[in-house]
């Protein structure tokens, strides 16, 4: 394996650097998480996208599912996260990483009790604001789609339910 070719031609560098606060107000809340978008697939030219998932003690995510387009990683940073790798769940600590590549299987639950944080990455980064958005506002206005409805909506967004 070898670096990629060059993207960046200048001689001297650049002040491109993009400074989060830890204190920054989060993008999206739910009734059970705070999700802070560290940088998105649009902020990074699509290269990745990288966000702080901070859930409450009710439990909370996704049932398993895969993708076509994205790889997804996870990584503990506080509490207890229930991470499935598609042979079965594993309670994750801090320090506890999971990588999921395209096609991979995988889920992740909050089900401690207690508060729980992560770090989730995407490559490519694609623009799951959208979905994760969507997802909050279906429940927050107690909307039912139907069995099509999900389908296409999942289909969007590149996750696949198994």
């Amino acid at each position: 394996m070898s670096y990629p070719e060059a993207r960046y031609f200048g001689d001297e560098g650049e002040t491109s650097g993009v400074l989060r606060r830890a204190d920054a107000a989060p993008d999206l809340t739910t009734s059970t998480t705070e999700v802070h978008y560290l940088r998105t697939g649009a902020s990074t030219d699509g290269k990745f996208g990288l966000y702080r998932w901070d859930m409450g003690p009710r439990p909370s995510g996704p049932a398993p599912h895969f993708h076509r387009t994205i790889t997804e990683s996870f990584f503990v940073l506080s509490g207890t996260v229930r991470l499935y790798d598609g042979n079965g769940w594993v309670d994750a600590r801090p320090g506890d990483f999971l990588h999921v590549p395209e096609g991979g299987i995988h889920a992740f639950r909050n089900e401690s009790g207690e508060p729980a944080s992560m770090l989730l990455m995407f490559a490519p980064g694609a623009p799951r604001e959208a979905y994760f958005e969507g997802m909050a506002e279906i429940a927050a206005s107690g909307r039912e789609l139907s069995d099509e409805e999900w389908t296409e909506f999942w289909r969007r967004h590149d996750q696949y339910m198994v």
